[in-house]
């Protein structure tokens, strides 16, 4: 996850660059956000029920909600939303007002697609290790459009930035070390094999951000 911080990091607070650079100057409108938050959270949400079919977790507030989940038999989806709750108060601060707004539909559109979507679709027999690269690549291309629209998907990104601003650790490494918490945490709940083939694909899905996504490549804001 240290790769997706690293990007996010870079979407959310980085200077624009010159103008003379930019192919496309400009704030997205309005429509155009509402399309990216409504298509990358419906790409996110295929891959979380591609991930609970089999499952698999992932690393952030996403991975948490699983283990949760998993744990308990609570909804992923009101668990995912009710997690992030708290990091709103800090991503204001840190972010902004838009960032913040974009970031909670955001949330709520997952929480709402990750519930309908398994009452929409019926997935028989699913390989896990497909269900892996399936759903990393799906959720990494759905993370790429909010990230490009200055929007995410809340969670431990937001607290760790913060907690390099304030007391200068290294957020890289407290992001490391919360999602090993929870691959750890997981061992209780799944099996090895589903833990391995959990942390493949969140290698998938932060290769997919890492070759995709590049500061200064994407002109619009």
């Amino acid at each position: 996850m240290s790769a997706l911080l690293r990007l996010f990091r870079s979407t959310a607070s980085a200077p624009p660059p010159p103008r003379s650079q930019a192919t496309a100057p400009g704030r997205h409108k309005l429509h155009e956000d509402a399309q990216a938050l409504l298509t990358g959270t419906l790409f996110v949400a295929f891959g979380v029920v591609l991930f609970g079919h089999v499952g698999l977790l992932t690393g952030g507030t996403a991975g948490l909600a699983f283990l949760v989940h998993y744990a308990t038999g609570w909804s992923f989806s009101v668990v995912f939303f009710l997690i992030n709750l708290p990091f709103y108060a800090l991503a204001w601060r840190r972010m902004g007002a838009r960032f913040t707004v974009k970031t909670f539909v955001a949330v709520g559109l997952l929480s709402l697609l990750a519930h309908w979507v398994p009452g929409w679709i019926e997935i028989g027999a699913l390989a896990p290790g497909f269900a892996a690269v399936a759903g990393g690549l799906l959720m990494g291309a759905g993370m790429l459009m909010l990230f490009r629209h200055r929007a995410s998907l809340g969670g431990f990104n937001v607290l760790v930035l913060y907690l390099q601003e304030r007391f200068g650790w290294r957020a890289g490494h407290l992001q490391m070390a919360l999602d090993c918490a929870i691959v750890l945490a997981a061992f209780s709940v799944r099996a090895p094999l589903q833990i391995a083939w959990s942390v493949l694909g969140a290698v998938v899905l932060n290769m997919t951000l890492a070759i995709n996504h590049r500061p200064g490549r994407y002109m619009a804001v």
